[in-house]
């Protein structure tokens, strides 16, 4: 049987093969990674640790110090075996560059050019949403997940439990503020996953200790583990 968290070769896969085998992955590993470095080479340095630390599904934010290049590096090290996702893709240029980068998933903080030319090149979209307007919308242009964001100034994991009322059946990642009892939370109340930043990063991407970071990946990890 096949491993659910390993990716096809590459993004030029179909649509349908690439983002069933993303779905999967979220599903079964439901952590996501966000690193958005000042510093290049630590951000480098930060993807390959949380790799190595359990956390395959890593998200390198454009807004981040040389993120393409980050994403090229990460690539040529890990080859087809990792989920690379662009974050903050706002534009049809920022989601045509991240994809040239390597990046086999785009997220984005909302709707708009960025989600378009994603979904025009076949590749999974983690679509930022808020409201149940934006859930629909999102929805009936063909994302793969619903990013809920920014998650903790609607209210946390009671504002999740809000949204899924109406839309019980769709691929909920909230993102923002999310810190390991968030991320439980947020799981049991049917979460597909969680997207975690500053909480799992810490300074890493900046030139922190390393070791404290794959310290916060083995909890993270443990909580999106939990409960399965």
């Amino acid at each position: 049987m096949s491993d659910p968290t390993t990716p096809p070769a590459s993004a030029s896969a179909p649509a349908t093969a690439l983002t069933t085998a993303f779905s999967a992955a979220l599903r079964a590993r439901r952590l996501v990674a966000i690193v958005r470095g000042t510093d290049a080479e630590a951000s480098f340095r930060t993807v390959m640790t949380l790799v190595e630390s359990g956390v395959p599904l890593v998200e390198v934010s454009l807004s981040g110090a040389d993120a393409l290049g980050v994403l090229r590096r990460a690539r040529a090290e890990l080859g087809g075996e990792a989920w690379l996702g662009a974050g903050t893709v706002l534009t049809t240029d920022d989601a045509r560059r991240a994809a040239d980068a390597g990046a086999n998933l785009i997220v984005t903080p909302g709707l708009g050019a960025g989600v378009d030319e994603a979904l025009r090149r076949e590749l999974p979209v983690a679509a930022g949403v808020l409201t149940p307007t934006d859930v629909i919308a999102a929805s009936a242009a063909g994302v793969t997940a619903l990013k809920i964001f920014p998650a903790s100034a609607m209210g946390g994991p009671a504002y999740l439990k809000a949204l899924r009322a109406p839309f019980p059946d769709l691929p909920f990642v909230p993102v923002g503020g999310v810190d390991a009892a968030a991320a439980e939370e947020y799981l049991a109340l049917g979460a597909v996953a969680v997207g975690v930043g500053s909480p799992l990063i810490g300074d890493a991407a900046d030139g922190g200790d390393l070791d404290a970071l794959r310290g916060r990946a083995a909890e993270f990890v443990a909580v999106a583990g939990a409960g399965r």
